[in-house]
This record gives structure tokens, sequence and C-alpha cells, in this order.
């Protein structure tokens, strides 16, 4: 389906960025390796034959200029994305061409809502940030619940995780974000971040089987506070992970996902249930799967092919919700999800 088009992947010998080069040729693209460290790069490249490795940093535009050259889109795999994704996303407005990332940091998500909206826009460009499990997946799925509700009181995302194995990555990503933001939690309330001291809440999430009743870290706020809050007039939005998982990503003697199938997945299974709510009125939306990295692939690469095939109407910054047809962008990813959407959606 990508009709031999060249997207650059950076940071694409990291763990979620070798899923997208694997899913990207899948699909019909041709994957452009790039990268900061030259020798990882060369070793993930020896194992990829036929496919070209440009070495690029983000303090480096140049490097970057050349890595973008004559390709149909970026995807930036590679965090922390407080330190790549502005210098990528310039280069990519540089090149004319659409730029996608996979960030959970919601600082850095912030950043790209806050200094590209306008940039990109006059460009013609499209910035999709947090294109993957944490962001666009819970935006898609809130959007794909709203249906025809043009606001909503409340928005609940509760992640139904058995377990979560960080990679490195995760683990790096996470202590930029809380330095940045002092050690502080976060929520959104109001219709706006709030910042607290205190320690999140506990409580029980009613998912749907074979979850049933699971006991729930609350105000466990991933980057959906701001995707949903950037196009949904929903004044609450709350998230939720179950303290297995939870107390997986605090423990600093958790491992780092091990495969275990062919694509290269992990064990680890996930339900993302969201209910939004409007009066007296809930509407829910919920989608299962293996593996919350892998799964980020073919997000991304599904929105690189949307893209570029026009079926979105998204210039400038905007989030998954707001870029594309939800239900339909969904469905599309059948493969790697099953689905539960509202009756009409």
């Amino acid at each position: 389906m990508g009709a031999g088009q060249s997207v650059v992947v950076f940071g694409a010998y990291g763990h979620t960025g070798r899923f997208v080069v694997a899913e990207l040729a899948d699909r019909g693209f041709v994957p452009l390796l790039s990268g900061r460290d030259a020798g990882k790069l060369a070793a993930f490249a020896q194992s990829r034959p036929g496919l070209e490795a440009r070495t690029a940093s983000a303090d480096d535009p140049a490097s970057l200029d050349r890595a973008l050259a004559g390709a149909a889109a970026v995807i930036n795999c590679a965090g922390p994305f407080a330190a790549t994704a502005a210098p990528v996303i310039e280069a990519a407005l540089r090149a004319g061409i659409p730029y996608v990332d996979v960030a959970a940091e919601i600082e850095a998500n912030l950043d790209t809502f806050a200094h590209f909206a306008d940039r990109a826009r006059a460009a013609g460009t499209a910035v999709i940030p947090a294109m993957a499990f944490y962001g666009g997946l819970g935006d898609l799925l809130v959007t794909a619940a709203m249906g025809d509700w043009t606001t909503a009181d409340e928005a609940h995302i509760a992640y139904g995780l058995n377990s979560w194995h960080p990679t490195p990555g995760t683990r790096t990503a996470g202590t930029v974000s809380r330095e940045r933001r002092g050690g502080r939690r976060i929520r959104y309330t109001g219709g706006r971040l709030e910042y607290r001291d205190d320690a999140p809440p506990t409580t029980d999430w009613s998912f749907p089987e074979p979850l049933g009743s699971r006991a729930v870290i609350g105000d466990f706020t991933m980057a959906d506070v701001v995707t949903v809050p950037s196009h949904l007039a929903i004044p609450e939005v709350r998230t939720y992970m179950t303290v297995e998982a939870a107390r997986d990503l605090a423990s600093a003697d958790t491992p780092a996902p091990t495969a275990v199938d062919a694509r290269g997945r992990s064990g680890q299974t996930f339900l993302v249930d969201v209910v939004v709510r409007s009066g007296d009125t809930q509407r829910r939306a919920v989608a299962r799967g293996q593996d919350i990295y892998a799964v980020s692939a073919p997000l991304a690469v599904e929105a690189v092919h949307q893209i570029l095939t026009g079926r979105t109407g998204a210039v400038g910054v905007a989030s998954a919700g707001a870029a594309f047809d939800a239900p339909a962008f969904l469905r599309a990813l059948s493969a790697h999800l099953t689905l539960e959407l509202p009756h009409g959606a």
C-alpha cells in the first residue's frame, strides 16, 4: 500500500523503531533508517539488507536535512522527545513533508502544539504528535465514543495492562518528564492541567470481561490529557492504570520486554476502556491487543498512509482524533486490535 514511498524512521534501531521499520516494509513503504548512534544504526542496517542508513543527530540540522532528503514522511521514534521532537519537526518543515511521532511525554507534546501550530499550518504540513499507544489510541477511542456529540462532561481512559516491562527509552523519558515538572503529578480538570504534590488515588475500575473489576491508580496521567482536549470540548479527562502495571513501571528491577512471538512482541496484553459522559448518558469504546510498544507501529504507519493518500484534512499540528476519521482509522487496525465501538460509530 505504500507504493514504494520512502519514509524516514528516526530512532530506527530503538525498540519501537524496529517495529515501525517492520510495519512500513510490510505495508509496501521503503524505510530509511536514521538515528544518532552510527554504530547501532549500522548494526541494525545489517539486519535489514537493502535499506539505506542515514546517521543524523537532533543537534545537527544539516544531518537531519540529509536524512530527510527525498522522503515522503518522517516518523520520529527517538526519545526523549523533549530533545528530539522540535529539531525533527523543524527538519520536516524545511523538507515540506509530514511528521509523525510516538511521544508519550506530556511536556514534549504540549511543546509541539504550542510551538509549531502556526508554523506547520502556514507551511501546509501535517504534524501528528503522540501517534502511539499513549496519546493516539486513547484519543481515537474517545473521539469514536463521542460520535455526534460536540461536547461531553467527562472522558475516562482506563488502561488494563497485565504487566508493563518498560524499555530503557521509557525509563529515560519518564525521568525527563518528572524533572520538567519538578516531581509533581498532573491531571486535567476544569479544562486545564493541574499540577499536584499529593499521591494519586487508588480506586477500582470495572473493565469489560475478562478483566472485570481491578484496582487502578487514578490520575495516572498520560499524553491523552494533551491530545483529547486539543480538539474535544471535555473539561475533565482522567486516565487510570492497573496497579500491577504501575508497580512494574515503578520498580527498577523490572526487566525490559522480551519477545514471545515471531513479530517480536512481548507477552503483555492490554485492554483500553474509554467511557465518555454527557449528563446522564454514557458511551463506551474498548480496544484489546498485545504489546503497547508493538501496537504503536501500526498506529504511526497508518497515520502516514492516510496522510499520504489524502485521507485527512489536517494541516498543522493535530492529534489523531482531530486528523482522522476515528472509527474508520481504528477499524483499519483490525489485524492488531479487537474493538468494541458504540453502535453507529
